[in-house]
């Protein structure tokens, strides 16, 4: 029961059934997070929104609140994405952003700032390529290691609040790069978040990273901030040691999973205790009730959209 969607063939199974704000200085594409301030209280799961850059305004995750007090809809915007590529020549991983990434990456003062500023955190998702490279083939510790200072420095560079990792479409092997090993994810995380102890990092629960998570008696689990279901419109607990408040059994597609659906999965998501609900391919149409029929279980209000 699989159909292809994401711009990069993501596969999607259809089921049956931040408080921050973030002060601005210097040019469009360098920014640090200011002192937190404030923003309209929210009670629930932490809500997140993928959004396909290629096609659509990150500014659109914050056009919805609450009818019920005003806060934000979405807690967290995630940017689809950032490739991890492969230079042939130097034999080596590096990160590549295609020209609508660039785009929003360049233009922060008008793209990520503004949401930045009203408490939803914006963090960049980094994607496979079909090049061969890929979080799970790192040869070496010290290769996994500079690429994940490349990612740290990213989010210094853009004022960003944290790195998302999807291992599609690596295509491992391509370009003579070896298969997935044991101890590359395990390096490449232990390094990021030594890099970035205050920011996001989380995981969209597919490919072979995803499933080697331990190596040499380290277990990146709790390195984690999140982690969810990489299947639109099904409930599946990610397999991952991190408390129900951290996890996202619940995946929505926004216009595709129908309104029954998604909040029969944010009602579970309430009832079963779990912290995260997440949701992909936010675009720029009034999609008031599609989100009204999770947030109404989530959070007990209707959704506005505000143009």
């Amino acid at each position: 029961m699989f159909t292809l969607l994401r711009n990069r063939v993501r596969r999607t199974a259809f089921a049956l059934s931040a408080v921050a704000a973030l002060a601005f200085a210097g040019t469009a594409t360098t920014g640090a997070a200011a002192a937190p301030a404030p923003a309209p209280a929210k009670q629930g799961p932490t809500s997140v929104a993928y959004v396909e850059v290629n096609n659509n305004s990150m500014r659109n995750v914050g056009k919805y609140t609450l009818a019920n007090g005003g806060g934000n809809v979405f807690d967290v915007a995630v940017i689809f994405a950032a490739n991890i590529n492969y230079d042939t020549g130097t034999k080596t991983a590096y990160l590549h952003f295609n020209e609508n990434v660039q785009r929003v990456l360049d233009n922060a003062a008008t793209e990520i700032r503004p949401l930045q500023q009203k408490g939803i955190k914006v963090v960049l998702s980094v994607l496979g390529n079909h090049q061969g490279a890929g979080f799970a083939n790192f040869p070496s510790q010290q290769a996994a290691s500079a690429f994940a200072k490349k990612l740290s420095d990213t989010v210094a560079e853009y004022g960003l609040d944290g790195i998302d990792f999807d291992d599609e479409y690596a295509e491992y092997g391509n370009n003579g790069t070896g298969q997935p090993n044991d101890s590359s994810f395990v390096h490449l995380v232990t390094a990021l978040r030594a890099n970035m102890p205050g920011k996001i990092i989380s995981l969209y629960n597919i490919g072979p990273a995803a499933s080697r998570l331990s190596y040499g008696g380290v277990d990146i689990s709790s390195k984690f901030d999140y982690a969810w279901n990489p299947y639109y419109g099904s409930w599946q607990v990610p397999r991952i040691a991190l408390p129900k408040s951290k996890l996202s059994p619940a995946a929505v597609e926004i216009g595709r999973t129908s309104q029954g659906t998604a909040a029969n999965l944010a009602r579970r998501t309430v009832s079963e205790g779990y912290g995260v609900y997440l949701t992909y391919n936010l675009d720029g149409a009034n999609r008031s009730a599609d989100v009204s029929a999770f947030t109404r279980e989530l959070y007990g209000s209707d959704a506005v959209y505000t143009p």
